[in-house]
């Protein structure tokens, strides 16, 4: 898993001092193409971790080697926690290595640096809608979580037009690339795009949150809630074995994956909110999906497929003409 295998090349370097992509890679196992990777990753963070080229080059942790974490300062503990923190539960060992860090850390921003891995969660699985991505508000939203400061964010809402509204962050989600803030409100909870908001003000206030706060169940009720509106009715449908996995990512929750009809073909069901919204997400899997029923969705569908066929077909006169 990288967070380990991140973990793993910090302390590498701590030992070592400087390493190249090619020690690294035999230590732990990888390939040069992986370590050069977790290095640049490193990197890109904000940890000291810098590229020495010449004679003799490879990768230098600034300062020298060092047996523990003391020459981090707090923005550079806060990116290597940022940058760990949303795997950190996906391993017993993960979980050991972070807190190893953490207390390798100078007491007085050990805090920080706690909240910064508590600030994110990945969520891989995605709602079947376009992409979005970060915009230029989430560097600041990740100090406003890490730094518990209140923000007044500028929200265009459902309806288009922006409101200004003072919020308590609670931590940021990254759902298949997309962004959302999860904050406290006067209204309660509140999930926020981040592709909507126009401004984002720290505030010199300190945010309110819960002590008790678990932000992956948070997110996992917010998701529950989500696909619960969207999830009103199911088709029952075959996919190509080789799209299970885009259909896992398109329908998230809402794709149970049954068991192989032949050779070529598995069995299915994905629920959406209606014939329309289920046979447009599933006009993107080509001849790689067959719909068994219900008839609502299979006719959305040729319709779909019609509507394709009559813009793109090219006709016999214009391909004599090329």
């Amino acid at each position: 898993m990288r967070a380990d295998r991140l973990v793993a090349a910090l302390l590498v370097l701590q030992a070592r001092g400087r390493v190249t992509a090619a020690e690294l890679a035999d230590e732990l196992e990888v390939s040069v193409a992986t370590a050069r990777r977790d290095l640049e990753a490193l990197s890109m963070a904000g940890i000291p971790v810098y590229p020495q080229s010449g004679r003799g080059g490879g990768w230098q942790l600034v300062g020298g080697a060092r047996t523990d974490l003391s020459g981090l300062n707090a923005d550079e503990a806060q990116a290597l926690f940022l940058l760990l923190g949303p795997t950190r539960g996906a391993h017993p060992q993960v979980r050991s290595a972070l807190r190893k860090l953490l207390r390798a850390l100078p007491e007085s921003f050990r805090n920080q640096a706690e909240a910064a891995a508590d600030a994110v969660v990945v969520d891989p699985a995605g709602w079947g809608d376009r992409s979005r991505p970060a915009t230029a508000y989430l560097a600041a939203l990740q100090k406003a979580v890490v730094g518990r400061h209140r923000v007044e964010l500028t929200y265009a809402g459902r309806g288009g037009m922006p409101s200004t509204r003072r919020i308590d962050p609670w931590g940021l989600v990254v759902k298949n690339d997309a962004w959302y803030l999860v904050a406290g409100t006067d209204a309660g909870r509140r999930t926020f795009r981040l592709d909507r908001i126009g401004g984002a003000v720290l505030l010199d206030e300190p945010a309110e949150r819960p002590a008790d706060l678990d932000l992956e169940q948070v997110w996992a009720e917010v998701v529950g809630e989500v696909e619960e509106r969207r999830g009103d009715l199911v088709a029952e449908l075959q996919v190509r074995a080789g799209g299970v996995g885009m259909l896992r990512r398109t329908f998230g929750r809402h794709a149970e994956i049954g068991d192989p009809v032949d050779t070529e073909w598995v069995g299915a069901r994905v629920a959406g909110a209606n014939a329309d919204v289920l046979a447009r997400r599933l006009a993107s899997f080509g001849g790689a999906v067959r719909v068994i029923a219900p008839p609502t969705v299979r006719a959305r569908l040729a319709e779909i497929g019609a509507e394709i066929l009559a813009v793109h077909t090219v006709e016999a006169s214009d391909r004599a003409d090329r």
